[in-house]
């Protein structure tokens, strides 16, 4: 298996144990912490083995760290999709 694999799924059973501890602020410094270092493994997995590992592990990721991703999404739509400024 390879390096970056490993670096993924190190990362995800991580981001499990993280989930279990209990937290004031609804894990989000964590979650933070979490997107800062899978992004350059996400790019590592997807320079060693293609585009197609890249985009499940990406997916996995995703799953993981639904609700940044909600919220993302959420300020998205309310930014880019205003009306007319008046």
């Amino acid at each position: 298996m390879q390096l970056s694999l490993i670096l993924a799924c190190v990362w995800a059973i991580a981001a499990n144990v993280v989930a279990m501890v209990p937290s004031k602020s609804n894990h989000w410094r964590q979650a933070y912490g979490l997107i800062a270092v899978g992004v350059p493994i996400l790019g590592y997995v997807t320079y060693q083995n293609g585009p197609w590992v890249g985009l499940i592990v990406l997916a996995a990721g995703a799953s993981i760290l639904r609700w940044p991703l909600i919220y993302l999404g959420r300020w998205i739509k309310r930014t880019a999709f205003k009306g007319p400024a008046e």
